[in-house]
């Protein structure tokens, strides 16, 4: 979090002075003298200034911008009203993540506030090694790891809730659409939470054919059935002491079903024809984009099962509903793919304003091809609309002024403040192009450090805006 480039220019996007190599963290709310001394202190300990507000109605707007987290107290919240001013400081924080503080007699109040939009929360009275570990999680979050973009509020709130539930070993059930990336999901928990020599085996439920999977997932012994020339394990074994990921669990047979509740349950599985029983320490990660309840309803798949997969659920959000994910996505599948031009700004305005229309039916797997085929298919080094060959018109996506966040586009003051941030991008890439492209000079001339001005430049750039070579 601290040292995450990206981060910032999610979360300064209203900065631009020097403050904005200067994340600081917000504490909203009072607290016990040993809760506060623990907190502010930790923080800054940890080499984060600290902006105290003992109530919402003191939070400052400019106290937000250069934030990379905001805490917020609870217990020290109106009862009746404690949803809604958690709610106007996430839409104050829009770019900010937002964890509140929760007494444990007040767990259940953690789960809604998650729903509501915060990114993470943190149970009081709470440790050192507690705190410590909330920002980790918020750190990797925000760094994107394992090829996650989490830019986007939705996405930073998945991987701590990911970064949580790997720190059990309860059965996890991660559902989405085809194409958001379930399986990276499960390798993230994977690494996450295990040393790194530790196994992650992944089968795929709807590939294998009915008659093969049971001899996959549970192994034979010699003789078993025709053609069981030799003993093999099985793919429950192979993942012993790691992870295994069973993906698309929606397709798998009633019969195997009943099958793999047995071994869930006891923790042991026998290979067909064996007698014996082998002991397992495996996490089970699975995976689906089918309803299981509805499935359940319609008699494809055992409802228990299903409860006993369902402890520690996961939603993957499609692209479509975290569209500040998919410039950053887009320019990570460019490194990825291109990093002989990596040094690059590829994308154009045109291509980023028809990336943004589009609706991503395939999510990220979409986004993914849909990059390589323009890296191939481009003229010359940028990456233009056309190249991308989507079917949504350009003339459909936003006018060519960068493009303005939804709660910067009702009138009065707030337009007036969004016109004034696009005249100060403007500036900033006049003077750029005034001084040849040499940063630093231009940096000088506009009164900020080199530093401050990258991070002014990538929040630009996650806007659509091109910046000069």
């Amino acid at each position: 979090m601290k040292h995450s480039t990206q981060t910032v220019s999610y979360a300064c996007d209203e900065l631009f002075d020097e403050q904005l190599g200067q994340q600081h963290i917000v504490v909203v709310g009072q607290a016990d003298a040993a809760s506060e001394r623990l907190l502010t202190g930790g923080l800054q300990r940890r080499g984060f200034p600290v902006r105290r507000f003992a109530s919402c109605l003191e939070l400052d707007p400019a106290a937000l911008e250069g934030a990379s987290l905001v805490l917020v107290f609870v217990s020290s919240l109106a009862g009746n009203t404690l949803y809604a001013q958690v709610g106007a400081i996430l839409r104050q924080a829009s770019r900010v993540g937002v964890v509140p503080v929760v007494e444990y007699a007040d767990q259940e109040k953690a789960a809604a506030l998650l729903e509501l939009g915060c990114v993470d929360y943190l149970l009081a009275p709470f440790s050192e090694a507690q705190l410590s570990a909330l920002l980790r999680r918020q750190e990797s979050a925000s760094a994107g790891e394992e090829g996650f973009v989490s830019c986007s509020q939705a996405g930073r709130r998945l991987l701590a809730m990911a970064q949580r539930v790997a720190m059990t070993r309860a059965p996890i059930l991660i559902t989405g659409e085809t194409g958001t990336g379930k399986e990276l999901m499960a390798r993230y928990i994977h690494r996450f939470s295990t040393q790194d020599d530790a196994p992650f085996i992944a089968v795929n439920c709807a590939a294998i054919p009915e008659q093969m999977l049971e001899s996959i997932l549970f192994g034979h012994e010699k003789g078993a059935f025709t053609g069981a020339v030799s003993a093999q394990p099985g793919k429950f074994e192979l993942a012993n002491g790691g992870t295994l990921l069973l993906d698309e669990i929606g397709e798998l047979p009633l019969g195997l079903q009943a099958k793999l509740l047995r071994v869930l349950q006891e923790q042991r599985v026998e290979r067909l024809g064996g007698r014996r029983e082998i002991a397992l320490d495996v996490r089970i990660i699975a995976a689906t984009n089918r309803d299981l309840q509805q499935e359940v309803a319609e008699g494809r798949f055992r409802a228990d099962l299903m409860f006993r997969l369902d402890v520690l659920p996961l939603h993957i959000s499609p692209l479509r509903e975290r569209k500040e994910d998919v410039l950053p996505l887009a320019r990570r599948f460019i490194r990825q793919y291109a990093p002989q031009d990596a040094r690059h700004e590829l994308l154009t305005e045109d291509a980023c304003r028809a990336l943004l229309a589009y609706d991503w039916p395939g999510n990220v797997r979409e986004l993914e091809n849909c990059l390589q085929r323009a890296l191939i298919l481009r003229n010359g080094l940028y990456i233009q609309a056309q190249d991308l060959g989507l079917s949504v018109p350009v003339s459909s996506a936003p006018e060519s002024t960068p493009r303005l966040q939804p709660q910067l586009l009702e009138g009065g003051k707030a337009a007036l403040r969004a016109s004034g941030k696009w005249a100060e991008y403007q500036h900033v890439i006049d003077t750029i192009r005034r001084f040849g492209g040499h940063k630093t000079k231009a940096a000088e001339s506009l009164g900020m450090t080199p530093r401050a001005l990258r991070y002014r430049l990538n929040a630009m750039r996650e806007q659509g805006v091109q910046i000069p070579v």
